[in-house]
């Protein structure tokens, strides 16, 4: 919207429902130094310098979910040898 010339900060404002002309000098700054993937990160979250350190983290989510889903078969298998057992 700002690239075009079509629209005011206000209007800009407005239509994002942003409280402060200053977040829009912000983003037109990412924009001009090409870090448009700042852009997408939440608002009010604090963006990462160390990209490494997200992958890290999804590396770890996903040991704890095969580690969690790993402990859960074991049970299962578990409980479907007492199902199995022959009858005495």
């Amino acid at each position: 919207m700002k690239l075009s010339g079509d629209y005011t900060n206000a209007e800009i404002m407005e239509v994002h429902q942003i409280k402060n002309v200053t977040q829009i000098k912000r983003w037109m700054q990412w924009y001009q130094e090409g870090e448009v993937h700042r852009l997408a990160q939440s608002i009010g979250k604090q963006y990462s310098f160390n990209a490494e350190l997200s992958e890290i983290d999804e590396l770890r989510k996903k040991v704890l979910y095969y580690e969690i889903k790993e402990e859960l078969m074991g049970k299962y298998r578990e409980l479907e040898r007492r199902w199995n057992r022959p009858s005495s």
